[in-house]
């Protein structure tokens, strides 16, 4: 299995509350009902709390600001990932998907890459 990781930003002028209110019942339930397209065999979204923890985990290292959220999406393996990106069915989602996508998120500070899980 390879897992999907996007660190997502919210676009400039939209809360926090409605940027999770649209990830969560909008973008969430399309994103599901389009997975056997993209052959997600799972999604989880890590929505970011507003909580002071945050900020003096962020103020005693001298970090970066937060992101508003990370999804996660597990596919089979990366050969599967790119054959599905290559079907028809990918043709016709991709746009909807980035469309949907930039109803909430800020893709130019927000970043994606492919993992793999070293559990211990």
């Amino acid at each position: 299995m390879i897992k999907l990781i996007m660190c997502l930003r919210r676009r400039e002028g939209m809360s926090r509350d409605d940027f999770t209110d649209y990830w969560q019942n909008s973008h969430g339930p399309f994103f599901m009902e389009n997975a056997s397209v993209m052959r997600a065999r799972r999604y989880v979204q890590s929505q970011t709390l507003d909580s002071p923890l945050n900020a003096g985990m962020r103020e005693s290292r001298g970090l970066a600001e937060e992101f508003d959220g990370v999804a996660e999406v597990w596919f089979e393996s990366e050969e599967d990932l790119m054959a599905a990106m290559g079907s028809a069915g990918m043709a016709e989602l991709g746009p909807k998907l980035v469309a949907d996508e930039n109803n909430f998120i800020d893709h130019s500070r927000s970043c994606a890459f492919i993992v793999k899980e070293v559990e211990f």
